[in-house]
Parts: structure tokens; C-alpha cells; sequence
């Protein structure tokens, strides 16, 4: 019987959540959702040193605003309870002591300062410094000691770490679902420290347990986890869990702008782009980083950006709905390069996202932004699909299209200075009775009108159109031009 798909999102609450991670929460909810099966939240804070007041929540927010909702996990509950490491933090030791029972793990003894110096040696030297096969029967560890000596010194309340065993001259290979097969070689591998003298896992034993005891079958992350797979395998090995042990997926990274190197907050802080998918206050230092909701962007637009860095589903549409990238999603699709990002892409798709938006909905959301506002939302719906096509981002039409909800309070006065004559006023007081005298305000009739009332005047319309913009919206450059005067009757702006 073929096993339910479950997948899961295991971040760190150590720092706000990275849009990589959401990218990685995303595949991980796509490949679920589209084979029927589950996506489960799981926080992984053992390294409680680095631990961050509100990260946790940030990334239940984000995940939530991105419509990546766990079917179990932190905040929903499940079988498998708890969905925290720390609140796990007994179960973990008993796989770390039959690791050491069995010959493929250790107790190490050696201090932080003991291995900084070897590390400084090594560096003096020329080479890097690893804790493997080749030096620690030169190390302070259990290999290296009788058996009393070593329980005398647990009892003793010494600080030790319990290390994986790893033999040199092996070759360990598994099959990566975007990478094909993948073979390292033993001799390349650190013994990796598994588990704390505090009694807290590290990821590399912790991840394995929890993916075993709640039965995940798929387990995707970033490209930069690759180096440490090998150990995983063998912790799987080591454990007599081969046959439960979930298939990976390697995701490629996310490179900054210009391609070279992985994208961080610093590319965003220098480039004007935000690379958190909410804002977020630092608490310890208060600094605020932006995200991409307060920025003014969809979530629908965001998601579909991300899903696109680093996969496509072979075709030329490049705008999907959650529910179309889950039909298309496959990991056969997913490049094994890194994958560009491009902020002003990103822009492309929040346009074209809110050409989806519903003008009715947009509308009642501007309608509450503007104090005392006299029109209907009949009037905020048609301002609405006038500014759609002119701008990227919702948050611009009560910016750039002010002009059609308020009555200007300033005028453009260079361009006043530049093109008005005490001659043109005859000419623009015949305008307004012009105007005033249609009755059907479109586009045609007002350009006709318009046009017409010009050559009367001897005029043309270039000596003209730009005072016009100005005594109408306050502004020399308008998004609209004949299109806003459709709603003359109801501005009234120049009547007035």
C-alpha cells in the first residue's frame, strides 16, 4: 500500500522568515496538496541560544498570508503533538545513546576553547580544521578513553556533546528528486555533533526523529543543507531506518539581483526591495524591516512570484492561482541552478494580479482611506477601473489618482508660471460652459468638445492640454487625461 504524502516546513525561529523559506513552505505545500496528502508546521528552536521573541509568530502570520496553510503542526495540532523540538527534548536522547551503543556515535569532551585553538593552529597552517575520522583519536573523546573514565566524567557533570561515528572510505550516495543520484565520499564528512550536554538535540539528529516519528515522506529544503545529507544517511542507516527514511529534495538558491551570490537582507536594505514577506521589528535592536505586505503588494502576486524562482511548469503562462500551481506543480520541473531575482518582475506580477482584483472590493477599500468623502462607491468603482491599467499596486490610485477623489489644494505653479496667459482665459471659461453643457460625458463627446472649442478659440491643443491637467487635478502630469473628465459631472472641480 502506497504511503500518504506528508511533507513539511521546519523553520528556525532564530530570524524573521526569509522568502526563501516561504519559497521552500510553498513547494512543500504544493507537492502535498496536489497528491491528497498533508503539510505539517514544524518549528525546530533546539538552539535555544539563538532563540528570537516573535519568530515563532512571524512565521505563522506570514504562512498564514500566504495561504500556506498546515493541515497539522504549531497552532493546529495533530497526532503527533508536540510539534515544538524543545517540548520534544526527551525523546531525542535515547536515539543519540543507541547511536553510542551500537558503535556509530560518541561522547566528546573537548571545550569550546580547546577547539578554537585547533582551529587557530590549523588556519596558521594552511588547512581547515575538522573533527573526522583523520584526528580525533587525538581528541578528548570516548574512543580515546577507558569506559570509566568516561562514565566518571558524565557523572561528574562535565560538558560533553554525543558525535556521529563517521568511517572514512566509504561512499554514501542517495537519490535527490531534483538532483538525480548524488555520491559523496566518507572522507569528506565531520563527525557531527548530535546532541548537547543540555540535552538538546542538534538539527541533524532532531530533524531525522521527527521526520521518522511523524511519518514524513518528503523532505524538501534549501541547496545549502547538500554537504550535510551524507550524515543524514548514515544517521539513517546507523538508526535501521533506511526503509523510513523520506525522499529529498534539494531546492536551488536564491541569488541577488545581478546573480552573483545568495540573496540576503542587505541586497534588499541596498536595493530598495523588501525581502521579508511581512515588515519586522527586531527586538533587541528595534530596527524595522520591510515586507512585502506593507509594501502594498497582493499575497496572491507574491506567491506566484516565488513559486516561479527556480520552477516553471514548461509552458509560457507565467500568472497562477495557488489552486493552479498545486494541479502543476512537479519536481521534475524545478532547476537545479540557482534561480535570479527580479525585483522589478516582482512589480510585473503584483500588476498583473491587480488587474484580477475585484473593482467593487478595491473600491470599498479606498472609499474607507479618504476623510469625509462625498461620493458613492459607484463613483470609487469607476475611478477604479479608470487607474486600474495605470498603475502596479493598489495602494498607488489614491496617490497617483488623487485628483479623482479630492479637490486639489495645490497647483503645479512652474507649469502655470511656463503656460499661462492672462489671453487664455476667455478660451478656458468657453471650456467650462462647453462641458458643462453635455450630457453624455464620453470619452469621444469630451475629446470632440474639447478639440472643437480649441479651434474656435484659435488655439492648439498642446498650448492648452498640460494648464488643463493642472486646473483639474492640480498636477502637470496626470495618469489620465479626456478619461477623467467622464466623471466631470460629479468633480465638479473646475465648475467649482
Amino acid at each position: 500500500m502506497e504511503k500518504r504524502v506528508r511533507t513539511r516546513f521546519a523553520p528556525s525561529p532564530t530570524l524573521p522568515l526569509h522568502m526563501g523559506g516561504v519559497r521552500t513552505a510553498l513547494y512543500s505545500y504544493l507537492f502535498a496538496k496536489k497528491n491528497s496528502g498533508d503539510f505539517i508546521l514544524r518549528i525546530e528552536d533546539t538552539d535555544q541560544n539563538r532563540f528570537v521573541q516573535g519568530a515563532e509568530q512571524y512565521i505563522i502570520d506570514a504562512l498564514n498570508w500566504c495561504s500556506i496553510v498546515p493541515d497539522e503542526g504549531i497552532g493546529k495540532g495533530g497526532k503527533f503533538e508536540p510539534y515544538r523540538q524543545s517540548e520534544r527534548k526527551p525523546i531525542y536522547r535515547q536515539y543519540a545513546e543507541q547511536l553510542i551503543e551500537s558503535g556509530h556515535a560518541y561522547f566528546a569532551f573537548d571545550t569550546a576553547e580547546e577547539l578554537e585553538q585547533l582551529r587557530k593552529n590549523a588556519e596558521t597552517e594552511k588547512r581547515t580544521f575538522s573533527y573526522d575520522a583523520s584526528v580525533r583519536s587525538l581528541l578528548n573523546n570516548s574512543l580515546n578513553l577507558n569506559p570509566d573514565e568516561t562514565a566518571k566524567r558524565i557523572a561528574e557533570g562535565k560538558h560533553y556533546v554525543i558525535r556521529l561515528k563517521v568511517e572514512a572510505g566509504e561512499e554514501i550516495s542517495f537519490t535527490d528528486l531534483i538532483r538525480g543520484k548524488v555520491v559523496f565520499k566518507s572522507d569528506v564528512i565531520d563527525d557531527k555533533v548530535l546532541l548537547k550536554s543540555d540535552g538538546m538535540p542538534t538539527y541533524h539528529l532532531a530533524h531525522i526523529v521527527d521526520d521518522v516519528l511523524m511519518e514524513i515522506t518528503h523532505a524538501i529544503r534549501g541547496e545549502e543543507w547538500l554537504p550535510s545529507a551524507p550524515a543524514h544517511i548514515l544517521i539513517y542507516k546507523y538508526l535501521g531506518w533506511e526503509n523510513k527514511m523520506p525522499y529529498y529534495a534539494h531546492l536551488p538558491l536564491l541569488l541577488k539581483p545581478d546573480g552573483n551570490g545568495k540573496l540576503s537582507k542587505r541586497d534588499g536594505d541596498r536595493l530598495g526591495f523588501p525581502v521579508f514577506p511581512l515588515q519586522w521589528k527586531d527586538p533587541s535592536s528595534g530596527e524595522i524591516s520591510t515586507g512585502y505586505r506593507e509594501k502594498g503588494y497582493y499575497a496572491e502576486a507574491f506567491v506566484n512570484m516565488l513559486a516561479l524562482l527556480g520552477w516553471n511548469p514548461g509552458t509560457e503562462q507565467e500568472v497562477f492561482s495557488l489552486d493552479e500551481l498545486t494541479q502543476l506543480f512537479s519536481f521534475e520541473h524545478i532547476h537545479k541552478a540557482g534561480a535570479k531575482f527580479n525585483p522589478e518582475k516582482t512589480k510585473w506580477f503584483n500588476e498583473q494580479w491587480l488587474q484580477r482584483m475585484n473593482d467593487v472590493e478595491i473600491a470599498n477599500r479606498l472609499s474607507t482611506q479618504i476623510a469625509n468623502s462625498r461620493k458613492d462607491l459607484t463613483y470609487f468603482i469607476k475611478a477604479v477601473a479608470l487607474l486600474k491599467p495605470r498603475v502596479q499596486f493598489e495602494n498607488e490610485m489614491l496617490e497617483k489618482g488623487k485628483y479623482l477623489f479630492e479637490a486639489p489644494e495645490n497647483y503645479d505653479e512652474q507649469v502655470i508660471s511656463k503656460k499661462w496667459k492672462p489671453d487664455l482665459k476667455p478660451f478656458f471659461n468657453s471650456l467650462v460652459a462647453a462641458f458643462a453643457s453635455l450630457n453624455d460625458f464620453a470619452n469621444s463627446n469630451i475629446e470632440t468638445t474639447f478639440k472643437e472649442t480649441t479651434a474656435a478659440n484659435n488655439l492648439k491643443p498642446g498650448e492648452v492640454l498640460q494648464l488643463l491637467r493642472v486646473f483639474i487635478s492640480g498636477q502637470g502630469t496626470v495618469l489620465i487625461y479626456f478619461q477623467c473628465l467622464n466623471y466631470w459631472a460629479e468633480m465638479k472641480w473646475l465648475l467649482d
